[in-house]
C-alpha cells in the first residue's frame, strides 16, 4: 500500500499511520476510540471477570474488529487517555 505523506494546516508533516494493535491491559473500554472512528474498526463488547473477592463482574472490553477498514487518521489515538493502540506507517 503506498503511503499518503501530507502537510497539516499549520505546516507539519503528517504520515498516515494504520492500527496494528490494541493493548487491552491498559484500555479502560470507555469507549472513546469506537464512537469517534467513522470506519468501524473497533469493537466494543461486555467481558465478565472475577475482582478480588471472587465475585463476578461485568467489564467494557474495547476490541479491533477489522483493522483492513483503517484509514490511517489515528483519530482513537487523539481521544485515547491511556495510549493503548499501536500503529504502523
Amino acid at each position: 500500500m503506498e503511503m499518503t505523506l501530507g502537510v497539516t494546516k499549520g505546516g507539519q508533516p503528517w504520515e498516515q499511520k494504520f492500527i496494528s494493535g490494541l493493548d487491552e491491559a491498559k484500555c479502560i473500554g470507555c469507549g472513546r476510540c469506537y464512537n469517534v472512528c467513522s470506519r468501524d474498526v473497533f469493537d466494543l463488547t461486555e467481558s465478565e471477570i472475577e475482582d478480588d473477592y471472587g465475585d463476578d463482574q461485568l467489564i467494557m472490553v474495547m476490541t479491533i474488529k477489522d483493522d483492513s477498514d483503517c484509514i490511517g487518521c489515528q483519530s482513537c489515538d487523539k481521544v485515547c487517555s491511556k495510549n493503548c493502540h499501536t500503529f504502523e506507517a
